[in-house]
């Protein structure tokens, strides 16, 4: 599988990728922080920007000296910072995803099924975590498409870096996909049907990691 554009790039991505991946999703986190903060002032506490703000600074100044060999490595290190330093549900469930992917990631290179392990994995501990499913209107409804898209990548041979495009592409639309949903987990949940018509702050989050997961690749 390959598109116009990404046919010279490497099938695989590595611990440069993974540290890229960290410096851009903090780098997008920060200018993203006032919506994601106003996306949770409509529907939850209000505070998800500036935790992920504070968190992901927090791990991308502990990843960028990290000697790493692994992709696991990293990731390992930004669970255990967004754990410490992010409040409300999102450490635990971004901790959590980090975790998990850390555990099917101790190698030099993932490839696309790689690839889709770790965002396979990641699902898992947010779903464990929090006990949401599709359509409860919340990061599940981004992570779930991002993991089928990159399974379907994954399947018909295509690269690290078409998984990873592909997953991206798929959690933006499951992020916008929740906006007129009504809540069923969470704060926002309190709400009942005034949920609906506002887009879920922790799937708006998601897409910007997996898109600057992508972006990483792309740039490797």
């Amino acid at each position: 599988m390959t598109d116009e554009g990404l046919t010279d790039t490497p099938s695989t991505v590595d611990v440069d990728w993974a540290k890229r991946f960290i410096a851009l999703a903090t780098a997008d986190i920060l200018t993203h922080k006032v919506e994601l903060s106003e996306l949770d002032r409509e529907i939850g506490d209000g505070d998800h920007g500036e935790n992920l703000a504070r968190g992901f600074s927090a791990a991308d100044a502990a990843v960028q000296p990290s000697e790493a060999t692994t992709i696991s490595g990293i990731l390992k290190v930004v669970a255990t910072t967004l754990m410490s330093t992010v409040g409300g549900a999102a450490g635990p469930l971004y901790g959590t995803a980090f975790l998990r992917a850390a555990k099917v990631s101790d190698t030099i290179n993932l490839d696309a099924a790689g690839v889709h392990a770790v965002l396979e994995v990641a699902l898992g501990g947010i779903v464990a975590r929090g006990k949401a499913n599709v359509g409860d209107k919340t990061m599940v409804d981004a992570w779930s498409p991002a993991v089928e898209a990159a399974a379907a990548v994954a399947e018909a041979g295509g690269s690290a870096l078409e998984a990873l495009t592909a997953a991206a592409a798929a959690a933006s639309e499951g992020a916008e996909a929740t906006i007129p949903l009504v809540a069923l987990k969470g704060r926002a949940s309190y709400l009942g049907e005034r949920s609906a018509g506002h887009k879920d702050p922790g799937a708006a989050s998601s897409a910007l990691l997996l898109e600057a997961a992508a972006r990483a690749a792309a740039e490797g």
